[in-house]
């Protein structure tokens, strides 16, 4: 089957022929290792089986080689699942610089970040960088130190929670590396990305306050409170020296800025493994009160 039968709107045969075009790339010895994923031969490559539209579908497209892609991981108390947060950024096929920021942890993570910062990883696709406050300040604080640190050409906040999943990092960077966005933020209210189901209050909260900051930015957002954020490097440049708020405030204050300096705004769907309290979830109702006055701050004032 050719590519040129396929519509753009066929998901479906569209995931067929990558399966199929895997299994021509396998048969004439075109592995990941000759043509590692994101290079402009995969892409070619890809695209000569596929065709332009199936790709895009599939978030199949080529990165420049001197692209390196900046992590920034706020961490507090994250001992038991910042080893496989780590890992599961690391595994991400391309050039990245990690940079973990530790909000004066008290449960052996800060033990297992300085580790970390001594140890030679031999990874050709991946730079760690640690950081370490003296003293708990919040994730903003982190966000922004982390930001600071950050010399990548486009940069995305990750939480050390695995609710989010870093394998769906390339296709939220798309639109960036291809420069038709500044920010892209994605969304675990928008398409159909699998989502933990959970608590109906939260979610109420989320969609009062995204609806709220969006009266303030005249956007459309689905999910401004969102971990998932990038920017390319110039909205870091611009923003970073502004932040202000330590603590989950950070979120409404990111938004209110891009919006009003007018940069372009994605916004793609994500899934979302969200965390109960027993497992170590950490923002209350007093978060939400904060999250609305920094709405009502920043949308009324720079």
């Amino acid at each position: 089957m050719g590519p040129a039968i396929v519509c753009e709107g066929e998901t479906e045969v569209a995931l067929s022929l990558f399966r199929s075009g895997q299994d021509l790339m396998d048969t004439q010895q075109l592995t990941p290792s000759s043509l590692p994923p994101y290079s402009q031969e995969w892409y070619a490559s890809m695209k000569a089986l596929l065709g332009e539209g199936p790709c895009r579908q599939l978030g199949i497209y080529a990165i420049p080689d001197d692209f390196v892609l900046s992590v920034v991981i706020p961490v507090y108390n994250e001992f038991k699942t910042l080893p496989v947060l780590l890992e599961r950024v690391r595994a991400v096929p391309i050039r990245k610089e990690i940079v973990l920021v530790d909000d004066y942890s008290r449960d052996g993570t800060r033990q297992l970040l300085e580790e970390y910062a001594q140890k030679d990883w031999q990874d050709p696709l991946n730079t760690i960088v640690v950081e370490f406050h003296e003293h708990n300040q919040g994730k903003g604080a982190a966000v922004k130190t982390g930001m600071g640190k950050a010399t990548g050409g486009v940069i995305i906040i990750q939480d050390a929670d695995l609710e989010y999943d870093p394998a769906e990092i390339p296709r939220l960077l798309q639109p960036i590396v291809e420069g038709r966005a500044d920010v892209v933020f994605g969304s675990r209210f928008l398409g159909d990305q699998p989502h933990r189901v959970l608590y109906f209050w939260h979610y109420c909260g989320n969609k009062f306050l995204t609806l709220l900051s969006n009266c303030f930015t005249n956007l459309n957002l689905t999910d401004m409170e969102t971990c998932y954020k990038l920017f390319s490097r110039k909205v870091i440049k611009d923003i970073q020296p502004k932040l202000t708020q330590k603590r989950f405030g950070i979120e409404p204050e990111i938004t209110a800025r891009v919006a009003r300096a007018g940069y372009r705004i994605f916004e793609m769907s994500i899934s979302y493994n969200g965390r109960t309290y027993a497992e170590g979830k950490k923002i209350g109702a007093k978060d939400g009160f904060q999250a609305i006055w920094c709405i009502l701050r920043y949308g009324l004032f720079d």
